[in-house]
């Protein structure tokens, strides 16, 4: 999934001038990575307002034609918000190439749970983790991995191994080689006897 975002280019950085932006109904914004220069630009407010409403623009690869400079190919890496107001204060954007491998957190999506036998038979469904790091090209970068618990009994435990990845995308907790960091995802306990 791809989304055009337009920017314009920031020639004043610090403090200051980012405050001054945030008043003029700008957020402040950084492009980087791929072994090029840095790149200080600014979006509208009510822009980036209404794409963050969709949260599959968090893990989706977007286009950000940057006026007065190059159109990028860029993930959002991370986002600054306002203490109090929790408005948007600054955006990070990694520049994502089909060359590098870019790392992010997906969600995960647990579909099936009101058919699984364990939670049928009484027990309870827990999700340990609600979003896992992942590794791949950025044209792989799955918006969620769906985790299917449907077949699941009382006492199961899914871990990070057992889940159904897209190609070309790898857990990193799973790269160190040790099954200590193969952790547990989602588990059913059994049902209290009465």
């Amino acid at each position: 999934m791809s989304q055009n975002w337009t920017a314009e280019i920031r020639t004043n950085e610090g403090k200051g001038a980012s405050r001054r932006l945030r008043r003029e109904g700008k957020v402040p914004a950084i492009i980087y990575g791929a072994d090029k220069d840095a790149v200080s630009v600014t979006f509208s407010a009510n822009f980036v307002k209404h794409a963050l409403e969709n949260v599959d623009n968090f893990n989706s690869v977007l286009t950000v034609d940057v006026q007065g400079g190059q159109t990028e190919s860029c993930v959002v890496k991370d986002i600054q918000r306002h203490p109090a107001t929790n408005e948007v204060a600054h955006i990070d954007l990694q520049r994502a190439s089909d060359k590098g491998m870019i790392t992010k957190r997906v969600p995960l999506n647990f579909v099936g749970k009101a058919v699984a036998p364990g939670v049928k038979m009484g027990g309870m469904m827990t999700f340990l983790q609600p979003t896992v790091e992942i590794r791949c090209l950025a044209k792989d970068l799955p918006t969620a991995i769906t985790v299917d618990v449907s077949n699941m009994e009382a006492g199961d435990s899914m871990r990070l191994s057992e889940l159904t990845l897209p190609a070309g995308v790898i857990i990193t907790a799973l790269t160190h080689g040790n099954s200590d960091y193969d952790q547990a995802v989602v588990n059913i306990s059994k049902p209290k006897r009465k």
